[in-house]
């Protein structure tokens, strides 16, 4: 009955960002679990192909749809690709997608700040909305953030994704008390250091590399897969009672010391 409970057929699911890394990850456990999944990118690219392909192997009805999360008019319009596909809204959406720069607080530009903002947090506020309505007549709905373990220990040179990550946590946690009565669920996974292609360039540098992995409990770097099971507990009736939490995948990271 347990595994019954982690299926997802007949859901549609929409991660952002799912071209690469983490959202590829959980698209791909989706499809794998029932989910007629909608995979994004910014645009179309060798990487959204390939992920689309790897998804449909396991859900041969998913599709792609792409637009750029600083545009509020491109945020609206992944919904009018999706009905142009036959979903009205999806049944779990995930706002994986975001933006992070290196510098200095006091040098940190305006305009990447406000685009970072737009992005990480603005963009999911809107995808949230327009997922709502449908997932309220329905009476069952998944909404999920993917933050960032700087939500808990903000890194020196990235203010703006820090300060970002942290209003999307604390939107989680204002909108799932106010929806949890129409059946829905509204919490935040929160990934560590994973070794995917965000990190790669930083970690590539041996020095900082193993300051990083010993500052790890588990002393080791999580994997894209490693979200995707915790995804899906969110995402699936297994965790139905869970809503307005952070569920966090950093290998002890964020633990004090």
């Amino acid at each position: 009955m347990l595994r019954e409970k982690f299926d997802l057929t007949g859901r549609t699911a929409f991660i952002t960002g799912s071209a690469r890394g983490i959202g590829r990850a959980i698209a791909a456990g989706f499809a794998e679990y029932g989910a007629r999944v909608v995979v994004h990118g910014v645009k179309a690219s060798l990487p959204l192909e390939e992920s689309l392909k790897a998804v449909r192997l396991l859900s041969p009805s998913s599709f792609a749809v792409t637009g750029d999360l600083s545009d509020p008019l491109q945020v609206d319009g992944l919904f009018s690709q999706m009905a142009a596909q036959g979903v009205e809204s999806p049944d779990i959406l995930v706002a994986n997608a975001s933006q992070q720069r290196n510098c200095a607080w006091e040098r940190f530009d305006a305009d990447e700040a406000r685009r970072e903002m737009e992005i990480n947090f603005h963009a999911t506020l809107r995808l949230f909305q327009l997922a709502y309505p449908h997932m309220k007549a329905k009476g069952w709905g998944r909404l999920i953030t993917v933050g960032s373990v700087q939500e808990r220990r903000p890194h020196p040179e990235m203010v703006a994704y820090s300060a970002s990550k942290g209003a999307q946590e604390n939107m989680v946690r204002n909108i799932a008390r106010q929806v949890a009565r129409d059946g829905i669920t509204v919490n935040n996974l929160c990934p560590g250091v994973f070794a995917t292609d965000r990190n790669s360039a930083a970690l590539s540098n041996p020095v900082y590399a193993e300051k990083v992995r010993d500052a790890i409990p588990v002393r080791e770097y999580a994997r894209a897969e490693d979200a995707a099971g915790a995804a899906l507990l969110l995402a699936s009736d297994a965790g139905r009672y869970i809503t307005g939490t952070t569920l966090v995948v950093d290998g002890g990271l964020s633990l004090p010391g």
